[in-house]
């Protein structure tokens, strides 16, 4: 199928970059060196290149916000950052996954936000030195920077709410105290970077096509970029947050936070949504189907429709020029360190295993947020044996589609959506991985279950299926199939349009349509179907309720971006992350050996959500000593 869309394949930069600290030291913005970096077009390639690699890479094991939720846990030997966040070891000394000052992790450190913000700044100031380059790359490159320096706004904005405003680096004469930048209000850093994406998108090109500049910025980006920034600014987080923030003031007394709920908010966002989903569309982005010749071990089903379902889901996500991708990560990480390592099953009857680690595991939860087959959670299916969802029985024939006859599982996981099946690898399920189909047997001294000896192994019994490519092989890292992570694709634009048309201006087939565009790949019934079945449907037409549809989007959200980094910012956002994240995460006694042993629910970790602390970051305590002027974010 590969229809080589350059739109939609992974950027590479091919020059050697160095770290973000290490380029600030050998081209210092306060000498003449400056000039020296922007005198020929190689040396100001570097320059931007280093604007890019300040962006967070949600394929880093150890740097990915894909694991700050309750979506995965991991052994405990093996816990990132990420996963100590969510148990409460957050701390103002030493912040964790903190984009303010930058934090460690391996393979590539995550620099602080400002200092990527003005090195864009330095090359939006000087760019226009270079010799040998004509205005119009000039003027695109400067967009490039100006659209990062945007985003990287939007980053920081999201886990800190107010947070200065850098649009211009400053002189090298300036004083101390013009240094020490004061927080603005959250209202004008969203309106300086709508502004701000708006300036760059008139200077970028509407996609970008040549081969070398793959997954560079362009407008269709910027569009989407837009679409997200305004859906979280009309946010309950971030429009009318009296609950939180009425006391959370400058120091002249104004409120960094708007206190009055603006329901003008949700209109733009809708617009700005709608715009975006019209402009990929114009450049040939469409919701992603598998046209390919199936993988061998599918030949023989593949006429079956929800086996092709499994792979319009699977490949969605990981197939490097799919036609949903509308901005891939640019700088895919190497050697260990990435995510699809941690979440690849070992193969036993392999020679080496080092690029397998099978520790990446999604929580019961997640098993259970999934629909059914009717696109209904399942405790809203009267069909589904929701009581009864965690008792064993005998796999029948005809569910062979996903799982052996004849061995038992829980009945959790029988009856559910593609999306359950495409995503989530269950003991007796079926599992394409290192280019095979397996039988997955996850009960202790099994062919995948816990092996003694071994700290390597999935801790809640369930496999993430998801971010794995199936033809990756695990006997090395350089037989990983990489493909570009996606920070942005068509499927999330309509998701933002339902939500935001819902809040806007109620239900309507606007936001019916948005959303059953989605719905449709995933091999369900539309929302009007599910819903408005009143022989299957717990609640009957709730989706023609305001309330009611907010929850089905909801809940459509956290199914289709799951694991992708969406749910923690999605669950502050929409202010639930308490009724999420102050949770003990759960899955199966992976210790036992018997059926009866294996199937009963075990505590696995804990989850700490402090409300109101919690839903933004802590500054570091040593930016406050260095800055009197900023002020900490409540409760820290």
């Amino acid at each position: 199928m590969k229809k080589y869309l350059l739109i939609f394949t992974v950027f590479c930069l091919t020059l050697a970059i160095t770290s973000c600290n290490d380029y600030l030291d050998i081209v210092p913005d306060r000498t003449q060196e400056v000039s020296l970096m922007f005198q020929r077009k190689d040396a100001a390639y570097t320059a931007l290149a280093t604007c890019y690699s300040y962006l967070p890479q949600n394929d880093a094991l150890y740097a990915s916000f894909v694991l700050l939720t309750d979506e995965v846990t991991t052994p405990f030997a093996k816990e990132p950052n990420s996963i100590k966040m969510m148990k409460g070891e957050q701390s103002t000394d030493e912040p964790l996954m903190g984009f303010w000052s930058g934090y460690g992790a391996a393979g590539r450190d995550q620099g602080s936000l400002w200092e990527g913000i003005r090195s864009c700044n330095l090359l939006i100031d000087n760019i226009d030195l270079v010799v040998d380059m004509n205005q119009e790359e000039k003027n695109a490159w400067a967009a490039e920077a100006k659209l990062l320096k945007a985003y990287y706004h939007f980053l920081m904005l999201k886990n800190y709410g107010p947070i200065p405003i850098v649009d211009v680096n400053a002189p090298i004469d300036a004083s101390d105290e013009a240094l020490r930048l004061h927080r603005k209000p959250v209202d004008e850093v969203v309106e300086y970077i709508i502004s701000t994406i708006d300036e760059a998108k008139i200077h970028l090109p509407s996609r970008v096509m040549a081969t070398n500049d793959l997954g560079r910025l362009d407008k269709v980006i910027a569009s989407g970029i837009k679409s997200r920034v305004s859906l979280y600014a009309a946010s309950p987080l971030f429009n009318g947050n009296n609950e939180f923030y009425s006391n959370f003031n400058d120091h002249e007394g104004s409120p960094f936070f708007n206190l009055t709920e603006d329901i003008t908010k949700w209109e733009r966002a809708a617009t700005f949504s709608l715009q975006a989903i019209e402009q990929a569309i114009e450049q040939g982005i469409a919701i992603y189907n598998y046209s390919e010749s199936p993988r061998v071990y599918d030949t023989n089903n593949f006429q079956n429709s929800f086996y092709r379902t499994l792979y319009d889901v699977k490949f969605s996500i990981v197939e490097k020029w799919n036609s949903e991708l509308i901005w891939g990560d640019s700088h895919p990480v190497n050697s260990w360190w990435q995510l699809q390592s941690g979440a690849l099953m070992k193969d036993p009857t392999a020679s080496a295993v080092e690029a397998a680690w099978q520790w990446i595991s999604p929580t019961l939860r997640m098993a259970e947020m999934y629909y059914t087959r009717n696109g209904l959670p399942i405790d809203e299916d009267l069909s589904f044996n929701y009581s009864g969802r965690y008792d064993l029985l005998t796999i029948p024939p005809d569910r062979k589609i996903y799982a052996k006859p004849g061995l038992k599982t829980a009945y959790l996981h029988l009856d559910r959506e593609p999306r359950f099946y495409s995503s989530i690898g269950f003991d007796t399920g079926e599992y394409r991985g290192w280019g095979e189909l397996w039988t997955l047997r996850m009960r202790k001294g099994q062919t995948h279950g816990r092996i003694a000896q071994t700290s390597d192994y999935l801790l809640t019994g369930y496999a993430l299926k998801k971010l794995v490519h199936p033809d990756s092989e695990g006997e090395g890292y350089d037989k990983l199939v990489r493909y570009a992570w996606p920070n942005i694709r068509l499927a999330e634009l309509y998701l933002n349009y339902a939500e935001a048309m819902n809040e806007a201006y109620g239900p309507s087939q606007e936001v019916y349509d948005a959303i059953n565009i989605v719905r449709d790949r995933a091999g369900i019934p539309t929302v009007e179907e599910s819903w408005g079945n009143t022989f299957i449907a717990k609640t009957p037409n709730k989706h023609t309720t305001k309330e009611g549809l907010r929850e089905i989007i909801h809940h459509e959200r956290m199914i289709e971006l799951s694991f992708e980094g969406h749910r923690y910012d999605d669950l502050r956002r929409w202010k639930r992350a308490e009724e999420y994240l102050n949770q003990p995460v759960n899955g199966w006694s992976v210790d036992e050996a018997s059926e009866f042993g294996y199937y009963q629910i075990k505590e696995l970790g804990t989850r700490s959500f402090s409300t109101p602390r919690d839903y933004l970051h802590p500054i570091k305590t040593s930016e406050l000593t260095t800055n009197p002027n900023l002020i900490q974010n409540p409760e820290w």
